[in-house]
């Protein structure tokens, strides 16, 4: 072999050499910034390792960016011979070919853990942390908000609120540390280019090609969402939602097809078309809330079609609303009662026929209790019952009656009065009623069966 041969041989019997000495002290030692438990365990075998962690005690004291905010009694750690094997598999876990710098905190949990202990400080410590937050600062998160079709993402906003969630993982990890620190970790707000954030603007921006259309009655009203929404978000799988940019539609909604307050044609006994007072009970409108809330959810849901019926309302005893969608009889329907102060008389009628008519004695014209003009509905009735109210003099009665059908929120109904003695057809002018419809005993209670609850009542 020649001096060049010699030397090559050498060269590589040295790097075996050194590459096996290397191998077996990286796998008999740790590496020199390696901890366990936070406790420096560099450049020690596992049996020494093991000596130094097991025989050193837990201060059960937490800090938070230095700053002392739990502290308890010193205690054991709990380790026990069978655990030598955990510090083997924790130095096979570090190991490196070369020496390594790399900082590196591993955790071993004890045999003879006191699980007591771990969670009596996490309780602790989450209390004092959501108390510190109290008077801290909360990040705000990007938003995504759509008006007028468009979409916009308002910045982030930090805060110095702690991240108790993540502080409580970080206190977890290092629950077996002789004194745990943690650092001083803040929550972070969502920014704009966050999944979440994505996601907010990826659901709003398709309410700019969504549009609705809005049954009433037989007529349709087709929306789009500029023009029901006014500004929307979503967060946390839930839409919240303006509509005040629906008030106008609703109004003109209302003016076209709404019939609570305005005045009923109606064809009368006699076949004379009269145009009914204004103001009574009976009818339906749309209400801007009710409609807002089923127009917007309709839009964000992806729905086609919605119907009105759900968002109309009324006045009186019931306030849901009647008389939505009926066509008979100019929206009144074919099952009434009919009350001419005129003629001092009233008829009832069921599916278009008259099944009854009697004489009245109307509200007293001359004193100002005349029985109110419009058209009302029947709100309840009671059999027997007793009235309660002020006579002209002033004084307070209450009268037994065998049948009241109440038609208006004042008390204003149909009952008999088998103390009336003037029956004339003109008695209504100075001795009516206190605004009610008088009805002879033996014609009250054919009447009263004769009518329903939510019945109209055209008084003229």
């Amino acid at each position: 072999m020649n001096t060049k041969g010699k030397v090559a041989s050498g060269i590589v019997a040295a790097l075996v050499i050194i590459i096996g000495g290397s191998y077996w002290h990286q796998s008999t030692h740790f590496n020199k910034n390696t901890k366990i438990n936070g406790i420096n365990v560099g450049g020690l075998t596992k049996a020494q390792a093991y000596d130094k962690v097991s025989q050193t005690k837990l201060t059960n004291r937490v800090y938070l960016d230095g700053q002392l905010i739990y502290q308890g009694s010193r205690t054991s750690a709990g380790y026990r011979k069978a655990d030598q094997g955990k510090f083997k598999t924790a130095l096979q876990k570090q190991f490196t070919l070369f020496p390594s710098s790399e900082q590196r905190n591993l955790k071993i949990t004890p045999s003879e853990s006191d699980s007591s202990r771990v969670k009596g400080i996490k309780q602790s410590v989450e209390r004092k942390l959501k108390t510190l937050n109290e008077n801290r600062q909360a990040p705000v998160n990007a938003k995504v908000v759509w008006q007028n079709n468009q979409v916009t993402t308002t910045k982030p906003q930090k805060g110095n609120q702690y991240d108790v969630k993540r502080l409580m993982r970080r206190l977890d990890q290092n629950a077996y540390d002789p004194s745990i620190r943690l650092p001083k970790l803040y929550t972070q707000p969502l920014g704009a280019s966050s999944s979440e954030i994505k996601k907010q603007k990826n659901k709003l921006q398709k309410l700019n090609h969504r549009s609705v259309n809005y049954q009433v009655e037989q007529k349709r009203y087709r929306l789009s969402s500029k023009d029901v929404l006014t500004k929307v978000t979503y967060e946390d799988g839930k839409y919240t939602f303006d509509t005040a940019a629906l008030k106008p539609t609703v109004k003109k909604i209302n003016r076209e097809k709404a019939t609570l307050g305005k005045s009923f044609k109606f064809k009368t006994h006699s076949g004379k078309v009269i145009n009914t007072a204004k103001g009574g009970s009976y009818g339906w409108k749309i209400s801007e809330t009710k409609a807002g809330k089923t127009l917007g959810k309709a839009l964000v849901d992806g729905k086609k079609s919605v119907n009105a019926k759900a968002d109309i309302f009324g006045e009186g005893y019931y306030t849901g609303g009647l008389g939505y969608g009926v066509t008979k009889n100019h929206g009144l329907g074919n099952t009434y009662a009919e009350v001419s102060i005129a003629d001092q008389h009233a008829w009832f009628y069921k599916d278009g026929k008259e099944v009854f008519s009697a004489d009245v004695v109307t509200g007293k014209q001359s004193s100002g209790d005349a029985t109110p003009k419009g058209v009302w509905y029947i709100m309840y009735q009671q059999s027997p019952s007793v009235l309660r109210g002020t006579g002209d003099s002033g004084k307070s009665y209450t009268q037994p009656v065998s049948y009241w059908s109440a038609f208006t929120n004042s008390g204003v109904g149909f009952h008999d009065a088998s103390w009336r003695s003037n029956w004339s057809k003109s008695a209504y002018l100075n001795d009516g009623s206190n605004g009610c419809v008088n009805m002879h005993p033996s014609d009250a209670g054919t009447a009263y069966h004769a009518i329903v609850v939510h019945e109209p009542v055209i008084v003229y």
